[in-house]
């Protein structure tokens, strides 16, 4: 796998204990965002560096940039139909306009004036936004908040077509890592080099973000 890595533990030291936080491995330019499928589609994005195939601009598209709240969703590459891990290299400029896109799948009435005002933004929006508990290597929830993107229409497009630098399968470093998950055995525990991802002022306003 071409991701930085660093011992999990490590990691988890300086990581926020609390909040809802982005938490993603990113440099100036890019940042990994994370999905899973099943191998017709994974192959085929991995072989032509782009989606296709058996995927689907008609559907919305879940993009996690969190590695271990991939992990608790594909059961770290076990599950039926989720057996491809990608990491998806992606322009921040493109993440950035993701998020700011992104509106609540849930009406949240700290984040928009009334009912009917949230669901005008969400039919004009193609960004949906949703907060999880995050979770730990076993799965267990944790108090921090993990956060998940749908995109739909014109926003799957630019992501599939214009902001997708590069295409990874890392299946095989997931289900190496899991044997240190199995045995119970977190100090061998491997994982992206993750930090709290920086989001301008406003736009953290919108999605709900704590200060780390």
């Amino acid at each position: 796998m071409t991701i930085q890595c660093e011992p999990y533990l490590d990691q988890r030291a300086r990581w926020p204990a609390t909040g809802r936080h982005i938490m993603a491995h990113f440099d100036d330019d890019s940042i990994i965002v994370y999905q899973a499928y099943r191998p017709s589609i994974g192959n085929y994005a991995v072989a032509n560096q782009r989606f296709g195939g058996d995927w689907s601009f008609g559907r919305m598209s879940w993009i996690k940039p969190n590695f271990l709240w991939m992990m608790y969703r594909c059961g770290w590459a076990r599950k039926s139909g989720q057996e491809v891990v990608l990491a998806i290299k992606l322009k921040r400029t493109g993440f950035d306009e993701i998020l700011k896109g992104a509106v609540h799948s849930s009406y949240k009435p700290e984040h928009y004036p009334d009912r009917e005002t949230w669901k005008r933004r969400v039919a004009e929006s193609s960004v949906r936004l949703q907060w999880d508990p995050d979770h730990d290597p076993y799965g267990d929830k944790l108090a921090r908040r993990a956060i998940q993107l749908g995109l739909r229409g014109e926003t799957l497009r630019r992501y599939a077509l214009d902001w997708c630098i590069s295409i990874e399968d890392v299946s095989g470093f997931v289900r190496e890592q899991y044997l240190h998950v199995a045995g119970h055995q977190l100090q061998q525990l491997e994982l992206p080099v993750e930090r709290v991802y920086p989001v301008d002022v406003e736009v953290a306003a919108q999605l709900g973000l704590d200060q780390p």
